[in-house]
């Protein structure tokens, strides 16, 4: 872990070289999800062992992270209580709305989230996003849902900390580290990471969502050739934004973001809730888990919420 960001390669560089753009073909819109194979999601049913399910998505309300700045809580509105209606037989019914930007909680950014330079991932153009959505790599391309084998490594425990402080840079050695610590478990192809930095404690602490999104402790740069180098399929953390904020580079804004999505074509889950899960992990000392996460399959949508499970 370090507090003092130090000079990175210029992302475009260091995104040239971990590109997948053709991997999968020259019209894939999944990206690294396609390195879940059927052998892969077999082996990680495998995993459910003692039948205990852990829900990682926050709740979808008006207590929710979000300032009201760039994006809002949730608002949820009753339609029908079933007062004051006169059906046949007693009947009654109620029903209700909700009004959401789709990354205001637990999400996955699709691919078409983020680009640079008029490309986005796999070399598409970025006018295929327009007002009337992705017409490329929108979010329900990944329909089928991400689910597979999930690691969770828990990087502020690793620092004896309840959270990490904002700005925290987290290295390829604390990924290391991380795994070395907690059994030597291993982060390989197709895998799903989940790190922890403690940013949803910070919050369940504090219920200040000003804090929360002025900065936060998350992947360094180097971390995406880590990533690129184990052929991870999806990334999930307890932070708003996957990455350090501030950033390595004052200069650039979200440059891991943009390596990942745009270059790597890595599905990011964010704002996820790791806190249950950490605790039971620590206790039995297993940290790899089923993780099934999909996502609402919303036509030409850059994202989705979702309410992802790691079942053990």
């Amino acid at each position: 872990m370090t507090g003092q960001h130090t000079r990175v390669e210029d992302f475009r560089a260091t995104g040239e070289r971990l590109r997948n753009w053709g991997r999968w073909g020259a019209e894939d819109e999944r990206g690294t999800a396609n390195l879940i194979t059927p052998q892969a999601l077999v082996a990680a049913a495998g995993l459910v062992r003692k039948g205990a399910v852990f829900d990682l998505g926050i709740p979808f309300d008006r207590d929710g992270p979000q300032p009201g700045t760039h994006r809002i809580n949730p608002i949820h509105l009753m339609s029908e209580t079933g007062d004051q209606q006169l059906f046949p037989g007693g009947f009654r019914y109620a029903d209700d709305y909700i009004f959401m930007p789709l990354q205001c909680a637990s999400q996955w950014d699709s691919l078409a989230h983020v680009y640079y330079d008029d490309q986005m991932y796999n070399g598409f153009p970025a006018r295929d996003v327009s007002v009337k959505g992705a017409a490329r790599c929108a979010i329900d391309k990944q329909a089928k849902g991400i689910a597979g084998r999930g690691v969770l490594l828990d990087v502020a425990a690793l620092h004896g900390v309840d959270w990490l402080p904002a700005g925290t840079v987290i290295t390829p050695d604390d990924l290391d580290e991380a795994a070395r610590r907690q059994g030597g478990v291993g982060v390989g192809p197709g895998d799903i990471l989940l790190f922890r930095t403690g940013w949803r404690r910070k919050f369940l602490t504090e219920r200040d969502p000003a804090a929360f999104m002025a900065g936060e402790p998350g992947l360094g740069q180097d971390c995406c050739a880590w990533l690129r180098e184990r052929d991870v399929a999806a990334v999930c953390s307890d932070n708003w934004a996957i990455e350090v904020l501030p950033g390595e580079n004052p200069d650039v804004f979200l440059n891991v973001h943009m390596i990942l999505l745009r270059d790597m074509g890595v599905p990011l889950g964010e704002m996820l809730d790791f806190e249950e899960l950490a605790a039971d992990c620590a206790h039995d000392g297993v940290w790899d888990f089923l993780f099934v996460a999909p996502p609402l399959k919303i036509s030409r949508a850059v994202a989705s919420p979702i309410n992802p499970l790691a079942i053990k």
